[in-house]
């Protein structure tokens, strides 16, 4: 709309300066020049516009894919879980990846989920409490806690806790935290304010915000996963100072890493 009502004050210009160049004020050829002067510039700044405007649409790339997160990592292997179609356009995340890692010298498993987002307004509302009860689940309760990563860093997250109604009372545990331009948070209020639901017009992959969450039905498996894994997907996303340590290990050319 902006562009029309540009238009239509131009041609309302025009028309003001044909008349005074009919009056014997300007000559007309040179009215008749700004007119398509004017003209260009209004379409070059609707093109202008729809370009930016289409910048904010289109998803932002991360310099490493989240693809390429290693499969295997210590004794957990991994598989992907497919994510349905509709449920990731509800999403409407960057990218995003979503696995089931076994060990291989336990009957353990973790789920791993771990999405990013360079357009944080799409986050908001996104999180275990909201999308698990939305999913069938009963929320038991949700408490701050910390774990040991594998290079001795206290790291903060939230130990969410579910369970399913009868007659399947399965139970489910969540270790959740966010990486927010660089910097762990289990703070969704973060990323909540006025200030983070501005486009990213510039696509820069830098400013962002990832989720991770890891489950199993034992809190002991996602604090296991949780300490082998964290300091692999902080490589994967872009630090403080927009760097991503992915970039010196991954193969560009296989875009995976064992």
């Amino acid at each position: 709309m902006y562009p029309v009502r540009h238009n239509h004050r131009t041609v309302g210009q025009a028309r003001c300066w044909l008349a005074h160049g009919a009056a014997g004020g300007t000559p007309t050829w040179f009215v008749w020049l700004l007119v398509v002067l004017l003209l260009i510039s209004a379409g070059a700044a609707y093109r202008t516009l729809a370009f930016r405007l289409e910048r904010v649409a289109a998803s932002i790339t991360l310099p490493v894919s989240l693809d390429a997160f290693p499969r295997r990592i210590g004794r957990w292997v991994g598989e992907d879980v497919p994510i349905p179609l509709n449920i990731q356009e509800v999403a409407g995340n960057d990218a995003f990846v979503n696995r089931l890692y076994k060990s291989r010298s336990s009957k353990e498993w973790v789920n791993v989920y771990i999405a990013y987002t360079a357009h944080p307004r799409t986050m908001r509302g996104h999180r275990p409490r909201i999308c698990y009860v939305a999913g069938g689940w009963i929320h038991d309760g949700t408490e701050q806690s910390q774990f040991t990563s594998s290079l001795g860093r206290e790291l903060s997250c939230l130990i969410h806790r579910f369970h399913r109604p009868a007659p399947s009372h399965e139970e489910t545990v969540v270790l959740n935290f966010y990486i927010v331009n660089g910097r762990l948070t289990c703070d969704d209020r973060v990323f909540s304010g006025v200030g983070w639901r501005t486009p990213n017009i510039e696509g820069d992959p830098a400013r962002y915000v990832t989720q991770v969450q890891i489950s199993s039905v034992l809190e002991n498996s996602a604090r296991a996963a949780a300490k082998d894994m964290a300091e692999l997907v902080f490589d994967f996303f872009p630090d403080e100072n927009g760097k991503v340590k992915a970039v010196e290990y991954v193969e560009p050319l296989t875009g995976q890493q064992e």
